[in-house]
C-alpha cells in the first residue's frame, strides 16, 4: 500500500510518496521499502508524477513506463497540464509496443476469470444454501439460479455507463476478436454447470463490459500529473485511475474529485491518495472509519426509536400507531439530517478551513515539511498497529512556476559520488535519434 500528498497554494505545489510496495504470492506477502512512486514527467519543465495501486502495469513497472515517456517527451512542452495528462494517457493508448497482444490476452483471460469466479461462487452459495435446507436440488434449480445469476450481472452492467474513451462498437469488437478466449474462461470457471446459450451470449458481452464500462477490479493503478503548462499562473493536478490494454485501447478514467485547479477562488488544497485516514483525521478532526461508524449507529438509533415510542403506546391501535410511527420516522429522519449537516459545518469551519488559511501563505519550504510530515503520520501510525504496508524513505519535492521541480528528499539505490555519469546523463539531449 501508499501513502502519497499533494499539498498546493498558488506558489507551488509539493509532492510527497512513502516508499513501500506489497508483494503478494500464494506462500503471502512481503513489504519492500525502497520502491519509487514520485517521479519528474519531464527534465526540463515544472511537471511531476505520482502513481499508487498497483506497482506495474501490464507486466511493466511503472518507473520503467514514465522514463521511456520522458525520454519521448524531451522538451516538448504544453500550455496547459492538463495537455500534458492527455499526453501521458496518449502515449498509453492506441497501440503502444510497450503493451503486446499476447500481453493483452492474458491481461483480458485474467480479468474474465477473476470476475466468471464472482459469478460461480454466487452460484455456489446459492445452491448449498438449498441443499442445506431441503437436503437435495434438482437439476432444474441449478439451471435457474445459473441463469438468475448472469442474468443479475448482465443487467447490472448493462446499466454501467460507458468510459468516455471507448468506441460505441467496441463491445462487439472484443467479442469478435476475443470470443475463444472468453469462451476459454468460462469453461474453466463454469465447468458442468448448466450454462443456456443465451446465458453464454450474456456471459460474453459481461466480459467484453469488463474492459468498456465504468467498473474498476482491484488491481488498477493510481496516476497523479501535477504542476505547471506554460501558460499556467497557477498550480493544477489531474488524477487518473488506469486499469488495462485491451484491442490496443486503454481503459481508464478520471478522478474528478481528486483533480484540482488553484485560482483565485480556490487558492489551496491538500489532496491524500491510496491511504487517506491520518491525512483525513488531521484535516477534519476525526477518523472517516469513526466517523462512519458513529453515523451508522446513530442512524439506525434514530429510524428505530420512533417504533419503540409508538409501540409502548397502549392506548392508540394498529392504524394509529401505523400513521404515528410514520410521522415520527419523517421527522427524526430530518433531525438526524439536520444534525449531519450542523457537524459538517463545525467541522468545516473549525477544522478543514483554519488549516487551508495557513496552507494559502506557506512557503515552498515549508510545504515540503508539511507534505512529510502528514506521509510520515500514516507511516507512524501504521507501523504501530501492525500493519506497516506504509513505510521507508520519504521522497518529496516541490514544484513552482520559476525553479520547477526541486527534489528536497530523494531516496538512490546507489552512491551520487560514485555515478557522476548518471548525473551528467541526465539532461543529455537526443539529436537525431541518438544520444
Amino acid at each position: 500500500m501508499t501513502a502519497e500528498i499533494a499539498i498546493m497554494n498558488k506558489e507551488a505545489i509539493a509532492l510527497a510518496a512513502d516508499s513501500a510496495v506489497t508483494m503478494s504470492q500464494e506462500s503471502g506477502q512481503k513489504v519492500f521499502t525502497s520502491a519509487n512512486k514520485l517521479f519528474t514527467l519531464s527534465k526540463f519543465y515544472p511537471v511531476g508524477m505520482m502513481v499508487y495501486g498497483s506497482a506495474s502495469f501490464m507486466g511493466v513497472p511503472w518507473e520503467t513506463i514514465i522514463k521511456i515517456y520522458r525520454n519521448k517527451l524531451g522538451k516538448r512542452k504544453f500550455g496547459t497540464l492538463n495537455k500534458y495528462a492527455d499526453d501521458f494517457i496518449a502515449f498509453l493508448d492506441n497501440g503502444n509496443p510497450l503493451f503486446p497482444e499476447d500481453q493483452q490476452k492474458k491481461y483480458l483471460y485474467g480479468s474474465t476469470f477473476s470476475y466468471f469466479t464472482l459469478i460461480r461462487e454466487e452460484i455456489e452459495k446459492k445452491v448449498k444454501s438449498i441443499v442445506e435446507k431441503e437436503g437435495k436440488i434438482e437439476i432444474d434449480q441449478i439451471e435457474e439460479i445459473t441463469s438468475d445469476a448472469i442474468k443479475e450481472h448482465y443487467d447490472k452492467l448493462q446499466k454501467t455507463k460507458m468510459l468516455q474513451s471507448i468506441p460505441t462498437n467496441y463491445i462487439e469488437n472484443i467479442i469478435n476478436k476475443y470470443g475463444d478466449i472468453i469462451d476459454k474462461a468460462k469453461e474453466k470457471i463454469f465447468e458442468k454447470l448448466p450454462v443456456s446459450t443465451g446465458s453464454l451470449n450474456k456471459l460474453r458481452k459481461i466480459a467484453a463490459s469488463l474492459f468498456s464500462k465504468d467498473i474498476f477490479q482491484s488491481n488498477i493503478s493510481g496516476v497523479v500529473i501535477a504542476g505547471f503548462g506554460e501558460k499556467d499562473t497557477f498550480p493544477s493536478l489531474k488524477s487518473f485511475d488506469i486499469e488495462g490494454i485491451v484491442n490496443n485501447k486503454l481503459k481508464y478514467r478520471r478522478r474528478e474529485s481528486l483533480s484540482v485547479e488553484i485560482g483565485f477562488e480556490n487558492n489551496a488544497t491538500i489532496i491524500p491518495f491510496a491511504q487517506r485516514e491520518m491525512v483525513a483525521a488531521f484535516m477534519t478532526g476525526i477518523d472517516p472509519y469513526l466517523q462512519d461508524q458513529i453515523e451508522g449507529y446513530l442512524s439506525e438509533i434514530f429510524d428505530k426509536y420512533p417504533e419503540i415510542i409508538v409501540e409502548n403506546i397502549e392506548k392508540f391501535d394498529y392504524n394509529e400507531k401505523k400513521m404515528l410511527k410514520e410521522k415520527l420516522k419523517k421527522l427524526s429522519n430530518n433531525i438526524f439530517k439536520k444534525y449531519q449537516e450542523d457537524i459538517e459545518t463545525y467541522r468545516t469551519k473549525s477544522y478543514v478551513d483554519p488549516v487551508i488559511r495557513v496552507v494559502a501563505m506557506l512557503p515552498k519550504d515549508e510545504l515540503a515539511v508539511m507534505a512529510e510530515t502528514l506521509v510520515s503520520l500514516t507511516s507512524f501510525k501504521r507501523k504501530v498497529t501492525m500493519d506497516e504496508t506504509v513505510g521507508g524513505p520519504i521522497d518529496v519535492a516541490v514544484i513552482s512556476k520559476g525553479d520547477g521541480l526541486v527534489w528536497i528528499k530523494r531516496k538512490h539505490y546507489f552512491r551520487s559520488e560514485l555515478n557522476p555519469q548518471f548525473f551528467a546523463n541526465y539532461y543529455r539531449e537526443v539529436k537525431d535519434g541518438k544520444k
